[in-house]
């Protein structure tokens, strides 16, 4: 089959970790989207996903453990990392933090930096997977950087074909767009990517929540390039009217006539199920026949922080 792709069963689980021990790359399913693992101990397994996703070296990715104790194996844990690993983990937060001198990784996993990003996902198979292997799994999303981030094997097997060994099939992911990222090095919480769990909540654990400085000449984390999860269609934001052979993807109970194709993110105006369905949307819509994609207003205000800015960066051009 395309891409490997192969139903997450305990055999299937088995053989993954088997692969991953020996420096293969494998995709599996998180609850946020499909991941692109690598030993995150091995440097030409890292290079490898840096090689499969033709992404560029400074910009560092996200290691996955299967539980707090790993994680503090690996970085420095202050009071406020242990909170809200406490409150949110396992789940779709990615903590930035210090990582310690003894953690083993790769460097290149981090791009260079002192830092390495941290995440704990709920995802069962995510979950089986790394307790199988026994070591920290280096998982940036498994597509084609700066494009669309696959929410199901499928995308995978688009994206990156037979460039893996094995794609875990574990069905759609639940929440459809990344993790919330948030950086722990300085004095003060720096929300770098919103995600699932939004400012509000965190501000609420936390206290003070700053935003990244514009100033940043490298990213301190994925997904934070101008230009990302990118289509090959132009995309076109806050629409409230059609253009000659735009399709559209429309949220709320009611859009715009006149546009070649409608797609809803969510018909109720529901944030959550318009967050699950937007990559896989803009996959469907992302064809020749249309001139480019349009998208209408998203509300600026908990998870649809998160949405806008996946589309903001879809839009750069």
């Amino acid at each position: 089959m395309k891409g490997n792709i192969s139903p997450a069963t305990s055999e299937t689980i088995s053989d993954a970790a088997r692969l991953l021990g020996e420096g293969a790359l494998v995709a599996f399913p998180t609850e946020t989207v499909y991941g692109l693992g690598g030993d995150a101990t091995n440097e030409t397994a890292v290079a490898r996903i840096f090689s499969a996703k033709e992404r560029p070296r400074f910009n560092p990715l996200i290691v996955h453990v299967p539980g707090v104790a790993e994680a503090e194996a690996l970085a420095e844990f202050d009071d406020r990392a242990r909170e809200a690993a406490r409150r949110f983990w396992p789940g779709p937060l990615t903590l930035v933090l210090r990582r310690r001198a003894d953690a083993g990784l790769s460097l290149l996993a981090s791009a260079g930096l002192d830092t390495v990003a941290l995440r704990v996902p709920a995802h069962p198979i995510a979950q089986q997977l790394l307790r199988a292997v026994g070591r920290p799994i280096a998982g940036p999303s498994a597509n084609r950087s700066g494009r669309v981030s696959p929410t199901t094997a499928a995308h995978v097997a688009e994206e990156l074909g037979n460039g893996v060994a094995l794609i875990l099939d574990g069905g759609a992911c639940p929440l459809g767009i990344e993790s919330t990222i948030l950086d722990l090095t300085g004095a003060v919480s720096v929300l770098l990517r919103p995600g699932s769990i939004t400012r509000e909540e965190l501000i609420a654990l936390l206290g003070e929540i700053a935003s990244p400085p514009s100033t940043d000449d490298l990213p301190r984390a994925p997904g934070s390039l101008p230009s990302h999860y990118a289509p090959k269609r132009p995309v076109r934001l806050n629409a409230r009217d059609a253009r000659p052979g735009e399709a559209l993807l429309a949220f709320g109970p009611e859009a715009p006539v006149g546009f070649a194709e409608v797609i809803w993110l969510s018909q109720t105006g529901d944030l959550a199920e318009a967050a699950a369905n937007l990559f896989a949307s803009l996959r469907r819509l992302d064809r020749p026949e249309f001139s480019a994609i349009a998208v209408m207003p998203i509300p600026e205000h908990g998870l649809g922080l998160a949405i806008n800015d996946r589309l903001r960066r879809a839009a750069f051009r």
